[in-house]
């Protein structure tokens, strides 16, 4: 089975930094692409950051300049590196991914596996 698996969440003080990871394990064959959404209560989930994997990224407008999204192939590993907090950016942070992996002998592509979630407080 697939997990994602997130960390590095917590609790920082405004114009602080975070680095978040994301570690993909399982019976993974590829994976084509990864992002990063953050949801709170109430409210939809929205893209923070994306890659693919010719290595294009995407941003929403309200963390460029501050947050870097990042990969790892080789340890199927993301990363979000944040920077310059504010306290906008508090929400429970979701690692996404469009991968394919097998199951048995059979091959399955998942175009959202989502991960459980990683707090991230910005607070004074």
């Amino acid at each position: 089975q697939v997990q994602l698996v997130e960390s590095g969440g917590g609790l920082v003080q405004p114009g602080g930094s975070l680095r978040l990871s994301c570690a993909a394990s399982g019976s993974i064959f590829q994976i084509y692409g990864m992002g990063w959404y953050r949801q709170n209560p109430g409210k939809a989930r929205e893209l923070v950051a994306a890659t693919i994997s010719g290595g294009s990224t995407n941003y929403a407008d309200s963390v460029k300049g501050r947050f870097t999204i990042s990969r790892d192939n080789a340890k199927n590993t993301l990363y979000l590196q944040m920077n310059s907090l504010k306290p906008e950016d508090t929400a429970v942070y979701y690692c996404n991914a469009d991968l394919g992996y097998y199951r048995g002998s059979y091959y399955h592509r998942e175009y959202d596996y989502w991960g459980q979630g990683t707090q991230v407080t910005v607070s004074s």
